[in-house]
């Protein structure tokens, strides 16, 4: 019997394969890359034509080691990563780290794609192999080595100017450009006001509408043109004994179409603007619906690949989706001919199909059982969209009323009606910063007719500045220029939170001092290389490399050697001190040497800049000149190193308890004793686990005879000792699904309680 060796990215989606081949195929887990640039300097050698020297993972070794012990009883090798760029990269690394030679391998080596994890995808797949696409792989080394020039080398830039520890990405620090630009024009916005005059009309039955005033004294009235509340008046007073007179009813019919099927990009802002979700969280429940979940069929892939530019779908699932619409909604609701839609994304790659249910047949009512809640809700909005993408349009009936209120004057009201719901009835794709569109209804009006005033209604508003990006927006934008590709916007946006670049507030990102010094640096002195439209074109290139119209070593030099002119150019123009400190007008109230803003670890603080003559002034920044410091307030507590009161200071990181005593004794102290549990440190058998937070504000229980022991548990200690290995303690465990539980801290016991909903 032939034995046919297998190889995929993840174990589980080796399980749901190995499942459709049957015994003559064995399929193992790559578990992703195996190979990468180390991260340090020398990596890639640009002495000798930008020769990259790759290194086996350190934690990929023993896989590595598992398929080289199979591979030597195989009699072939189906190389099965997924199916774009990446996918193509790691089956060359792969090869590579096993040692075979594509020109002299020891089984015959081929390489199969499927883009759904079904049964007739897989089989297809293996039995139409190709050989690995050397233009794909390298337009994907050709990224890896851009990324890690701009990266190992401006970072360094970045440690020297700024702060040790910072990083600078070729497409991380477009994104961040995007966000600090934006917050710059909402902190340069000056807010107009202006005034709207309202209507509220009634028919001669008593129905009622409200129109707009549109004309005014023969002028058509522009945002702008009722500028204050005087103005308003002045209209208000002019209309009051007005007579309202329908003057023209127009009526028109409008068609809406659905939005196209899934795209990476489009999914990602869909699930945020609907789900709420995170990029992140996104593309990891889809990845798991791609791999396959188990339901009466067994493991069986719901989604096609999550990772296309592709808004195509297959004729399978186009019939499927005409017979699913048919029957769910009737005949009405279906097409007669198959709706088809180009893709509008800038650099659009990779076109397989568009992220849609391997089976349009599975509702989301009869998977509910088999899913978690987030992977239900995911899979229900792209089983939505997929299938309204099919549906008949939606009918809608527009009405447009003029009224006029006397020579000169003019309000104007509109409604619309659903005249037949289309795909509506199914779906409605959400819209970022503003409303839903409302659909109004007016009553029936018609020429001629005399409407009775009510009551005016004048409105006072104000022009609001640009809103900050939501990942939703900031994913939209990005993929409008060009910039970067769907699969890496989830870890763009991740790097920018955990390099402290920008945070989420409101779920909108607002960028932190140092993001907005790093951008300022980047955008001021390498403005090509944050450039949208730079960054777009070389996105363009790399494109055509992975066509084979291009070839990636000349990519490399053409970027390379003016991108390392202008950095030993740089290297002296650029001072530290320019971009880390900025003069203020303001004299320190202790020394009186002049007060600057500084860039700390925790962004911008004002400090004195005699401080190397030991002047320790410093206060937050949003005090303001001239405020008042609070006065320090003197706590019942008495210093444990030399006995004097501790007083309760505000300090840049909240309130702190300080030593009366200071600077004879400079003991300082948390505000907020730690919370004791009770229970002794298992490990050092002294100190007691007491409850803390850690920076980012989780809980954690740690021993307070810290630094001396360093025991730590996240999670709540209780009464033990393990059933199992004796160890003193155990914790509780709480997850939404299984309950509260109890559980073994000891690294290699697997001892827990069942849990209790």
């Amino acid at each position: 019997m032939s034995q046919h060796l297998v190889i995929v990215e993840s174990p589980a989606k080796a399980k749901t394969i190995e499942k459709f081949l049957g015994p003559d195929y064995k399929v193992l887990a790559s578990y992703g890359h195996v190979r990468a640039l180390p991260s340090k300097q020398g990596s890639v050698d640009v002495e000798h034509d930008f020769e990259p020297r790759y290194a086996v993972l350190p934690e990929s070794k023993r896989h590595i080691d598992a398929i080289k012990k199979e591979l030597k009883a195989s009699d072939s090798l189906l190389l099965a990563t997924d199916p774009d760029r990446e996918g193509e990269a790691i089956s060359w690394h792969l090869l590579a780290a096993l040692g075979v030679k594509p020109e002299k391998p020891p089984v015959p080596v081929r390489r199969v794609v499927f883009h759904e994890i079904t049964k007739d995808a897989i089989v297809h797949a293996v039995e139409n192999p190709r050989d690995i696409s050397q233009d794909l792989v390298d337009a994907q080394q050709a990224r890896s080595i851009l990324d890690y020039l701009v990266g190992f080398n401006l970072s360094p830039f970045l440690w020297k100017k700024i702060r040790y520890g910072l990083s600078a990405g070729r497409v991380q620090s477009v994104a961040l450009r995007l966000i600090c630009e934006r917050e710059k024009e909402i902190q340069a916005f000056q807010s107009q006001e202006y005034w709207t005059i309202g209507a509220e009309l009634a028919k001669e039955g008593g129905q009622k509408c409200t129109a707009n005033l549109v004309e005014a004294e023969g002028k058509k009235l522009d945002k702008f043109d009722i500028p204050d509340q005087a103005a308003a008046d002045r209209l208000v007073k002019a209309l009051e004994n007005a007579t309202f007179t329908v003057d023209k009813v127009t009526k028109s019919e409008r068609k809406r179409t659905p939005a196209p099927p899934f795209t990476t990009s489009t999914l990602q802002q869909e699930a945020a603007r609907k789900l709420g979700f995170s990029a992140k969280k996104t593309m990891a429940t889809a990845q798991k619906l791609y791999e396959g979940v188990a339901i009466d069929e067994g493991l069986v892939g719901l989604i096609t690949y999550m990772r296309t530019d592709s808004v195509v779908l297959s004729n399978q699932a186009l019939q499927e989706a005409h017979q699913v619409i048919t029957s769910l909604y009737g005949p009405e609701y279906a097409l007669a001919k198959p709706r088809f839609y180009k893709n509008k994304a800038k650099n659009a790659q990779e076109a397989h199909e568009a992220v849609r249910p391997t089976s349009i047949a599975r509702t989301p009512a009869e998977l509910k059982k088999y899913l978690s809640s987030d992977q239900f809700k995911l899979y229900d909005l792209i089983w939505k969209r997929t299938v309204a993408c099919q549906m008949a349009e939606a009918l809608l009936d527009q009405t447009s009323v003029d009224i006029g209120a006397g020579k000169g004057y003019r309000f104007r009201a509109a409604g619309t009606v659903i005249r037949f719901p289309g795909f509506m009835k199914l779906y409605i794709e959400g819209v970022d910063d503003q409303a839903e569109e409302k659909e109004g209804t007016l009553p029936p009006l018609t020429e001629g007719e005399i409407l009775k005033l009510l009551k005016l209604l004048p409105e006072q508003h104000f022009t609001q500045p640009p809103p900050r990006y939501t990942e939703a927006s900031l994913v939209k934008t990005l993929e409008e220029y060009g910039i970067g590709r769907p699969s890496t916007y989830a870890s763009i946006m991740n790097t920018l939170l955990e390099r402290k670049y920008a945070r989420l507030d409101s779920k909108r990102f607002i960028p932190e001092d140092v993001g907005m010094v790093v951008n300022d640096l980047l955008t001021n002195h390498f403005t090509t290389y944050v450039d949208y439209n730079f960054t777009a074109t070389l996105e363009e290139e790399l494109d055509q490399v992975s066509r084979g119209e291009k070839r990636w070593k000349p990519l490399l030099r053409e970027f390379w050697e003016p991108f390392q002119g202008l950095l030993k150019q740089k290297e002296g123009e650029v001072s530290k001190a320019d971009l880390t400190t900025e003069a203020t007008d303001e004299a320190c109230p202790e020394c009186g040497k002049p007060l600057v803003v500084k860039l700390g670890k925790r962004g911008k603080f004002i400090a004195c800049s005699g401080y190397k003559e030991g002047c320790t002034y410093t206060r937050n920044i949003d005090q303001g000149e001239g405020r008042e410091q609070a006065e320090p307030v003197l706590s019942e507590e008495k210093c444990d190193k030399c006995g004097s009161p501790m007083l309760i200071k505000d300090g840049r990181f909240g309130k702190y308890l300080a030593c009366s005593a200071y600077p004879a004794c400079k003991n300082i102290q948390p505000l907020v004793k730690p919370k004791g549990t009770g229970h002794t440190c298992p490990e050092c058998k002294e100190g007691e686990l007491t409850e803390k937070k850690s920076r980012y504000g989780k809980m954690f229980y740690s021993c307070n005879r810290y630094p001396q022991c360093k025991f730590a548990l996240w999670d709540p200690p209780q009464p033990g000792p393990c059933p199992k290995c004796g160890f003193p303690l155990l914790v509780k465990k709480v997850y939404k699904r299984e309950g509260e539980f109890l559980k073994c801290p000891k690294e290699g016991c697997d001892y827990r309680t069942e849990g209790k909903k």
